[in-house]
C-alpha cells in the first residue's frame, strides 16, 4: 500500500507555508507521535467504570497504549482500537507491541528495552537488534496470514483488517525478513538526503540549523532534557538511542516507506525515510516522568538525559505488563531475568509464548474505518475515549457523536512540536482543531488543566 497523502505538509500548506523545503521536516508518514504518552483514561471529566474502548486515529506508535494500561486498575479491563492511514504503520506498532509482550523469561526487561528503543527511534541498529527484528517480522507474517477468524494473540488482532490490508501486512513483514533487491537501501544515505532536500542551501552549515531547532525551538517548549550530544546526532545520523557499545550500521527496515512521486505526468513509488527529521523520537517516552530525580539540573544543565528519560519509562511500562499477566510472572530476582538472550531464544519466542494481558486486547481496524463505523451498530455510541493525532485531525467529522459514548472524551494532538510550525501556525491550528471539534459537536472540557500539546473535548450538552 503507498500512501501518497502528506497529512502532516497539508497542515502546514493551510496556515501559509510554502510546499517546498517547509513541508519536509515533519516527513510524511508519523513513525513516532509529536506528543508524550499519555493515560487516555485519566484524561477528561469521568473515567470510564470497569472496561474501556478506546479508539485511536494516526497515534502512529503505541505509547498511549502502553501508558494507558500502566494506569489499569486490577479489576479494570481495556479495548483499544486502532486505525492508521498506512499499513507500514500498522505493521511497525505490530512489531512495537509484539516487542513489548516478550516475557521476562525470554528477554531481560534490560535487553527488551534497549531492542524496543533501538527499533522504536533508530534508522540504524546493531546486529543483534536486527536478529530479534527478523524474528518477530517472521512471527507476525505467519500471525496475520493464518489466522482468519480468530485472533493470534489479544493484542495483535488483526482479523478485522481487510483481506488486501493483510496481504500488504504479509508483504511488509517479508520485506523485513529480506532484501527487496539487489541493491538494498542504504539507510544513511536515504537520511542523508532527507537531510540535503529540508536544508536545501543551509546544508553546509547543517550543524547551526540543528543547534538552532534544539536550543530556540524544543528547549524553549520545554524540551530542556534533550541533550544537545545526542539530537545533534539524531539529526545527523538518525540514531536517537545509542545505549551499549556496539555498532550500529544495519538500516532498520521498519522505518522505510514508500512515497509517491510525480515524474513526467506519471506516477512513480520510490523507498526511503520518509518520516520525521526534526522534532525526534524523544517526544513519545523521553520529555516527561514522574521520578523527579531524572529531572534534575546542576549548575543549569540536566543530569540526565531524554535516553535515560525513555529507557526509565519503557522499562518501567514494561514491568506493569508483566504485572498484568494471566498466569504467575516471572521472578525479576531469578539471576537470569537480565542476562541478555541468546539468538536462539530471541527466534523461540512465538506469538503463543508472549504475555496474555488480563483483560487486555487491541485491535486494528480498517483505514477506512471512520466513515463505516458510524453505520454499524456494534459501534453505537460505543467509545469511551478517542484521540486523533495532529495528521489525522482532518478526518474528524461530525458522524464522530455517533460512535461516542455519552461519557466520552475526546482528545487532539497539537502541533506544539510540530517544529516547521510558528507560533502564530501552531495557535491557527490550535483554533482549527477546537472549529472542527465544535462541528462535531464537542466543547472544551473547561474544567481541564490548559495543555497546549493536547486539546480535550467532550460531548456538547443537547
Amino acid at each position: 500500500m503507498v500512501s501518497s497523502k502528506l497529512p502532516i505538509a497539508d497542515i502546514k500548506q493551510r496556515f501559509g507555508m510554502s510546499a517546498g523545503q517547509a513541508s519536509e521536516g515533519a516527513g510524511c508518514v508519523t513513525w513516532w507521535g509529536f506528543s508524550p504518552a499519555r493515560d487516555l483514561l485519566k484524561t477528561g471529566p469521568v473515567r470510564p467504570e470497569q472496561a474501556a474502548n478506546v479508539l485511536l486515529v494516526g497515534s502512529g506508535d503505541p505509547r498511549h497504549i502502553l501508558k494507558t494500561i500502566a494506569g489499569l486498575q486490577n479489576e479494570e479491563s481495556l479495548h483499544v482500537w486502532v486505525v492508521e492511514d498506512s499499513m507500514e504503520v500498522v505493521a511497525r506498532q505490530l512489531l512495537l507491541l509484539y516487542l513489548a509482550l516478550i516475557p521476562q523469561e525470554s528477554m531481560g526487561n534490560n535487553e527488551k528495552t534497549e531492542i524496543f528503543l533501538e527499533v522504536f527511534g533508530n534508522s540504524e541498529i546493531r546486529c543483534q537488534t536486527d536478529e530479534a527484528l527478523k524474528s518477530v517480522a517472521s512471527q507476525l507474517s505467519l500471525g496475520v496470514t493464518e489466522t482468519l477468524e480468530k485472533a493470534a494473540h489479544p493484542c495483535l488482532n488483526t482479523t478485522l483488517l481487510k483481506f488486501k490490508e493483510r496481504d500488504e501486512l504479509a508483504r511488509i513483514f517479508k520485506s523485513w525478513t529480506q532484501p527487496q533487491s539487489s541493491t538494498p537501501i542504504l539507510m544513511s544515505k536515504a537520511w542523508d538526503y532527507r537531510v540535503r532536500q529540508h536544508l536545501g542551501t543551509r546544508y553546509d552549515s547543517k550543524k547551526g540549523s540543528f543547534d538552532w531547532d534544539l536550543s530556540m525551538k524544543l528547549h524553549e517548549k520545554g524540551c530542556g532534557i534533550i541533550n544537545k550530544q545526542q539530537y545533534m546526532q539524531w539529526r545527523e545520523r538518525g540514531v536517537a538511542f545509542e545505549m551499549r557499545e556496539g555498532v550500529y550500521q544495519m538500516t532498520n527496515p521498519s522505518l522505510l516507506s514508500s512515497r509517491v512521486f510525480r515524474q513526467k505526468g506519471d506516477k512513480v513509488a520510490v523507498r526511503g525515510y520518509w518520516g520525521d527529521i526534526v522534532s525526534s523520537p524523544y517526544l513519545s517516552f523521553g520529555i516527561e516522568t514522574d521520578d523527579k530525580d531524572l529531572l534534575k539540573t546542576q549548575n543549569g544543565q540536566h543530569t540526565k538525559t531524554a535516553q535515560d528519560v525513555s529507557f526509565a519509562n519503557v522499562s518501567t511500562l514494561f514491568q506493569s505488563l508483566s504485572s498484568r499477566r494471566g498466569h504467575p510472572t516471572f521472578s525479576p530476582s531469578d539471576a537470569e531475568a537480565e542476562e541478555p538472550s541468546t539468538q536462539s531464544d530471541q527466534k523461540s519466542v512465538s506469538i503463543k509464548d508472549l504475555m496474555h494481558l488480563k483483560g487486555i486486547s487491541v485491535t486494528f481496524l480498517p483505514m477506512d474505518s471512520l466513515q463505516k463505523l458510524p453505520q454499524k451498530q456494534k459501534y453505537s455510541h460505543f467509545f469511551n475515549r478517542i484521540y486523533f493525532s495532529a495528521s489525522l485531525v482532518h478526518q474528524l467529522g461530525p458522524t464522530l457523536r455517533q460512535i461516542a459514548a455519552p461519557d466520552a472524551v475526546l482528545v487532539v494532538e497539537l502541533a506544539k512540536y510540530i517544529l516547521d510550525l510558528n507560533k502564530k501556525q501552531e495557535a491557527g491550528f490550535a483554533e482549527k482543531v477546537s472549529s472542527i471539534a465544535l462541528k462535531a459537536e464537542f466543547e472544551p472540557w473547561q474544567e481541564g488543566k490548559s495543555d497546549d500539546v493536547h486539546a480535550v473535548f467532550v460531548p456538547q450538552k443537547k
